[in-house]
């Protein structure tokens, strides 16, 4: 059994003003997008992607990332609760954020952007899809920098006691997540986009590819409190991940039927 070290959640503080480790893993993830979409754009001009579009996918990516996020955490997990406490809606240094929000927002952004810039919407997403794993390694980091969003109870060798988390060992599922929706997700999505694809086959697979892991990794994340399993034992994570396969699988075949 391991014990988790308990970083404190403030990396800097200067007088008044904090800056948290949750929040230089954002800066760190857009820095990423920002350094690996340039590289991208320059290496491979095939793609037709510019630097100008680069720096507005950045700008209206922050935007849909924050406010989806808090949306679909809004909606997706707590509903109730700020219906009866709305003016908390606004809280997001309380905590609270969702992928799958913060995902569509993003998708949102995409196709303002690729509207502004008059190019197709799935040209876009494809070049952008192995960028998101970065963010979401990032965000994981965070997330087991704070101790939170840990683990189901175990008994393996690696298991992390937490502070939030009770008296009992628990999976370290923050790490199976930066390794599988993190790491193994943008090393498969940036092979593979490595040459021409038709038009959509690379955002199908980043869908396949995140809700395939997002569900496995599931299974070793303890259910949140309020909400616990659901229908057939699964957790709000795989039934929300359950349509991105749906449709990754789609859009998938539509783009090599297409070619």
């Amino acid at each position: 059994m391991l014990i988790h070290p308990q970083f404190d959640p403030v990396a800097i503080s200067i007088g008044p003003i904090a800056i948290r480790w949750y929040g230089l893993m954002y800066l760190a993830a857009f820095a990423l997008f920002f350094l690996l979409g340039r590289y991208r754009a320059r290496r491979d001009a095939w793609r037709g992607i510019s630097y100008a579009l680069i720096d507005d996918l950045l700008f209206y990516g922050v935007l849909g990332v924050v406010i989806g996020g808090r949306l679909g955490y809004v909606m997706f997990y707590k509903p109730e609760y700020y219906l009866a406490h709305p003016l908390e809606m606004f809280a997001v240094w309380q905590g609270g954020m969702s992928f799958h929000g913060g995902f569509l927002g993003v998708l949102a952004a995409v196709w303002y952007a690729a509207r502004k810039h008059r190019i197709e919407w799935l040209r876009v997403t494809d070049f952008i899809a192995p960028l998101v794993p970065c963010g979401l390694a990032a965000g994981r980091l965070g997330n087991f920098i704070n101790g939170e969003l840990f683990g189901r109870p175990s008994d393996v060798p690696w298991a992390v006691l937490f502070a939030q988390g009770g008296p009992v060992p628990r999976h370290p599922s923050q790490l199976y997540q930066f390794a599988l929706e993190g790491l193994a997700l943008f090393a498969l999505l940036w092979l593979y986009s490595a040459k021409p694809r038709p038009a959509g086959a690379v955002s199908g697979a980043f869908l396949i590819g995140y809700g395939a892991f997002r569900f496995i990794a599931e299974y070793f994340r303890e259910p949140d409190d309020f909400l616990g399993l659901l229908a057939l034992g699964f957790s709000m994570g795989q039934w929300l991940s359950l349509p991105m396969l749906v449709l990754g699988a789609g859009l998938l075949a539509y783009a090599l039927r297409k070619r």
